[in-house]
């Protein structure tokens, strides 16, 4: 079997797909691997390790031509760039990667045309056999990480209380808003900054997650039901709901140097949590950061991409925080991306058990269909209302 490594080429990914360190379990596995010359150079990883590590360097065209499986961060969904690629690409070729199925469907039945058979990371379930491939939880870990750097770099305070001859200087307050794996590795950044740190979730059962890495669990009096669907993730809510949460959540976010938002519903626009009054009560130089702003954001101020100063306060909206780590992003989900490709691919070739669930669950394309349910849903909103 070959797997193909392409060069990323969504503006402002650094990422690459397998890291030389991976290679040699693909070997082992007799997967030979084929690395597009330049593909792990933004994350660190020149060509020469990749040789060193038993890969063939070749051209994007050699690539896309001999692979019978694609390896990506961005695919065709996640990047709309790789439209280019879809001429590459053959039947019964395999694809894996982020391809943001969930937000672009459309896009989806474009790559199911080409006859390839894709698979999407981001709809790895979350069960225990599947946790070594967890790519979003590996990205949202680094997220959670660069989220309180980037808000440390900002606030015109530094996080940890210090008793000087000069003076006492009080820690920063922190709120962390969504513990999910992200707003779980925010909080614990923020606390070994030296930082107070408080927390809330519309799912009351994280906690005992959120005592256990040293923030107070903000306690709102709302009641919120099927908070969680079966795959760990907050369920969108009705308006009057985040009408309400919003209200509570006031006073909270007006006591904080720094909020930080992590709360992202899979497909959907981001809920609004932290609304223009809410900021125009914080003290100026507090900091926001939404980890939701490819989402639309958590903050209704939140501009994607940019830093925004509205009543004094700074809102970053940063866009692919994971890329601003790529070493270890790179690092981390190549781990996850090789390790499924071998539970795919036992016997030698990619295997279609849709017996399985961690197969079944991430197959996209299959023969020139979208064989995905939740995915031909979007695309035939009307059968299901049938």
């Amino acid at each position: 079997m070959i797997a193909g490594v392409p060069r990323e080429t969504f503006e402002g990914e650094h990422r690459v797909a397998v890291v030389p360190a991976t290679l040699p379990s693909l070997t082992k596995a007799n997967v030979e691997v084929l690395v597009e010359s330049g593909a792990g150079d933004a994350a660190g990883f020149p060509d020469t390790v990749y040789q060193e590590k038993g890969a063939r360097v070749v051209s994007r065209a050699e690539l896309f031509s001999k692979a019978d499986c694609i390896l990506q961060v961005r695919s065709y969904g996640a990047d709309a760039d790789r439209g280019q690629d879809l001429a590459l690409l053959r039947p019964g070729q395999a694809v894996i990667g982020f391809f943001d199925p969930l937000s672009f469907p459309q896009r989806i039945q474009e790559v199911a045309a080409s006859g390839a058979t894709c698979f999407s990371m981001e709809l790895m379930p979350r069960i225990t056999r599947a946790q070594s491939m967890d790519a979003l939880s590996s990205m949202a870990t680094i997220a959670g990480y660069k989220a309180v750097l980037i808000a440390a770099g900002a606030l015109p305070k530094m996080f940890p209380m210090l008793m000087t001859a000069a003076g006492t200087v009080a820690p920063a307050h922190v709120f962390v808003v969504g513990v999910g794996v992200a707003g779980l590795q925010a909080i614990a950044t923020a606390r070994r900054l030296g930082g107070v740190v408080r927390a809330y979730d519309v799912r009351p059962a994280v906690r005992e997650q959120v005592e256990s890495v040293g923030a107070k669990f903000v306690e709102l009096p709302l009641e919120s039901a099927d908070a969680e669907d079966k795959g760990g993730y907050a369920r969108a809510q009705d308006e009057t709901f985040y009408v309400r949460q919003r209200e509570l959540m006031a006073k909270v976010v007006s006591e904080c140097d720094v909020v930080i938002t992590t709360a992202a519903i899979p497909g959907k626009r981001a809920p609004i949590l932290v609304t223009g009054e809410m900021v125009r009560g914080m003290n100026p130089g507090s900091v926001i950061v939404d980890l939701a702003a490819e989402r639309g954001g958590n903050c209704d101020l939140t501009v994607p991409g940019e830093v925004v100063v509205q009543h004094g306060v700074s809102i970053h909206g940063p866009l692919n925080v994971p890329s601003t780590v790529p070493y270890h992003a790179s690092q981390l989900y190549a781990k996850n991306i090789t390790t499924f490709l071998l539970h795919l691919a036992k016997s030698g070739a990619v295997s279609l058990d849709t017996e399985d669930e961690i197969v079944r669950e991430t197959l996209l394309t299959r023969d020139g269909k979208v064989v995905h349910p939740r995915i031909q849903e979007l695309l035939n909103p009307e059968k299901k209302e049938a």
